[in-house]
């Protein structure tokens, strides 16, 4: 079926983003992994390309436009690529929400023209060794000492950790925390008392720098306050649908492109004197992962609507998350098997399709924690 999800603009943006993948981001990815971070002059590139910001104001840099489908697309074409390094959805759709709807003018004229060129690149730091998905068990703490705070804790896990320039710090700004307790902080790069730890060693996306992170006694101005004080838990809240949808994004497209890789192998494959294709049970494992994939894709274009529109709830933006990233794993799985001693070499797309793709159902709430949502809605 064709889909009506995107108009002559959204697919005139999908080529510019092709361009970028082919000439900036694929010939160098393989050595951005064995170094296991992307080259920093990538992001000024990506915000020379207009795919930095698409949501922040012109005046500011960026493309001015709330239209989440135009991240739909940037999303889906990373995917398909296995571009797992450059995080800029990261950036776009899960750090930028926070500047934009938070930032007060004199924040706004400090960051987001660095933002949107892409000589400022972002983080947020919410996940702590102790903690996990548990937001309410953050001990990082921000204690108040007049004209700046005094942050004092630990992060782990954090994506763009390395290169990061701007680190919005979820940290307990009452000596309780929890829901009522938590503020944004914005700390930046070169503050005294900010370190980066290791660049972890992780079994996937080897490319996306991910650190953990410490704050020593940083002075955190007033005026990197991000919001109101004791609110973050709120802010937290309210943009997490939109992480989950873009994971979600990611993961159906990832899923699509390994089928499509794998159906053309089994094409050409020949086993028992003729190809993998004319076996019945492959002609199956092929049919009911296009089908899955098919329905999961008319679920999501749906989501990425009613998001675009301003109505996608919480609840549906964790069946989305959970349903595509399970699917991607399962996709991915089922697909190195049909490639049989081949999927297991590291050259070969499906096998660094299935190390890329475990984390999925980990990262942005697990999906224990998604259908926890899911079944409170329902049940209470």
């Amino acid at each position: 079926m064709e889909r009506d999800l995107y108009g002559p603009d959204h697919e005139a943006f999908r080529e510019t983003v092709r361009a970028f993948l082919t000439k900036e981001v694929l010939p160098h990815h393989p050595r951005w992994e064995k170094d296991g971070v992307v080259d920093r002059e990538v992001w000024r590139s990506a915000g020379r390309q207009g795919l930095l910001g698409m949501a922040v104001g012109g005046e500011h840099g960026g493309g001015g436009t709330g239209d989440f489908r135009y991240s739909a697309v940037l999303i889906e074409e990373f995917a398909r690529a296995g571009a797992s390094g450059l995080a800029l959805s990261l950036h776009n759709d899960i750090v930028g929400p926070y500047l934009t709807r938070l930032a007060d003018d004199e924040q706004k004229r400090r960051w987001l023209p660095g933002f949107t060129s892409g000589d400022i690149v972002t983080a947020i730091a919410m996940t702590e060794p102790g903690a996990g998905s548990d937001l309410q068990g953050i001990h990082t703490t921000a204690t108040d000492q007049g004209d700046h705070y005094l942050l004092n804790g630990a992060k782990t896990f954090i994506s763009n950790g390395i290169l990061a320039d701007l680190v919005v710090v979820v940290a307990r700004t009452t000596p309780e925390g929890g829901r009522a307790g938590q503020s944004l902080l914005v700390v930046e790069r070169g503050m005294r008392g900010f370190e980066r730890g290791r660049n972890l060693d992780k079994i996937g996306q080897k490319a996306q720098d991910t650190a953990e992170l410490f704050f020593d006694d940083v002075r955190v101005p007033k005026e990197n306050l991000l919001g109101e004080e004791n609110q973050a838990f709120t802010y937290l809240m309210g943009n997490l649908a939109q992480e989950r949808l873009a994971i979600a994004v990611g993961a159906a497209a990832a899923a699509e492109e390994i089928l499509d890789v794998t159906t053309r192998y089994v094409k050409e494959r020949e086993a028992f004197g003729r190809p993998l294709a004319k076996l019945q049970h492959i002609r199956f494992e092929i049919a009911e992962m296009a089908t899955e994939t098919a329905v999961t894709r008319t679920f999501l274009d749906r989501c990425v609507t009613e998001h675009s529109q301003g109505r996608l709830d919480a609840v549906h933006a964790s069946m989305a998350k959970w349903w595509a990233t399970e699917l991607q794993k399962r996709i991915v799985d089922r697909c190195l098997q049909l490639h049989g001693g081949y999927g297991y070499m590291s050259e070969f797309p499906v096998a660094r399709a299935f190390l890329d793709s475990r984390v999925q159902t980990i990262y942005g709430g697990t999906t224990e924690i998604m259908k926890e949502i899911i079944g409170r809605s329902l049940l209470g």
